[in-house]
C-alpha cells in the first residue's frame, strides 16, 4: 500500500497544488494507494506514521525560469535539496518534517516528494494558470512513483 499525501492550502494561492493532485490521484481509483488529500507539514510524522512507501506532493518555490516545474526527488536517504525546502505558504516545511521525522526514527522506508514549482501564494487566490498546467505531469509523477512502489519500494 503505498500513501500520497497532498500538502498544502487550497485557499493560499499555488500552495493548493498538493491537495489538487492528491484528489485527482484519488479519482484514479488506483489499486493500492490510499489518499490523504489536504495535510498540513505540521502533521506530516503523524499521517505517515507506520507507513512503509509514501508520496507527498507539495508547492515548492523557484524563482521563474530556474530549474524543472515538476521534481520527483526520494529524501528517505538525502535530505531535500535548499531550492525546494521551502514550498508554499508553510512555516513549517515538508523538509522540516522530513528531517524531524529522520531524527525520531519516524521516516517512511521509501518517502518521495513530487514538488511542484509554483509563484503566487496569495491569499485567497486559486492556483495559477502555470501552475494548472503543471498537474497532469504531477499526477504521472505520482502514478510512476506507486508503480515502484508496487514494483518493491518508491523509487
Amino acid at each position: 500500500m503505498t500513501l500520497v499525501i497532498g500538502v498544502g492550502n487550497p485557499d493560499r494561492g499555488d500552495d493548493g497544488v498538493g491537495p489538487e493532485v492528491a484528489a485527482r490521484v484519488a479519482a484514479l481509483g488506483l489499486a493500492g494507494v490510499r489518499v490523504a488529500p489536504a495535510v498540513d507539514p505540521a502533521r506530516l510524522i503523524d499521517t505517515w506514521d507506520g507507513e512503509s512507501d509514501v508520496v507527498v506532493v507539495d508547492a515548492v518555490r523557484v524563482e521563474p525560469g530556474d530549474g524543472p516545474r515538476v521534481v520527483t526527488l526520494r529524501v528517505d536517504e538525502q535530505p531535500l535539496p535548499g531550492w525546494a525546502a521551502c514550498g508554499g505558504t508553510h512555516a513549517f516545511s515538508v523538509a522540516s518534517a522530513v528531517e524531524l521525522s529522520r531524527a525520531l526514527g519516524r521516516l517512511p522506508e521509501h518517502l518521495v516528494v513530487v514538488g511542484v514549482a509554483g509563484c503566487d501564494f496569495s491569499a485567497g487566490h486559486g492556483l495559477s494558470q502555470d501552475v494548472r498546467g503543471r498537474i497532469d505531469a504531477a499526477v504521472e509523477s505520482v502514478r510512476a512513483a506507486v508503480h515502484a512502489a508496487a514494483e518493491g519500494g518508491v523509487r
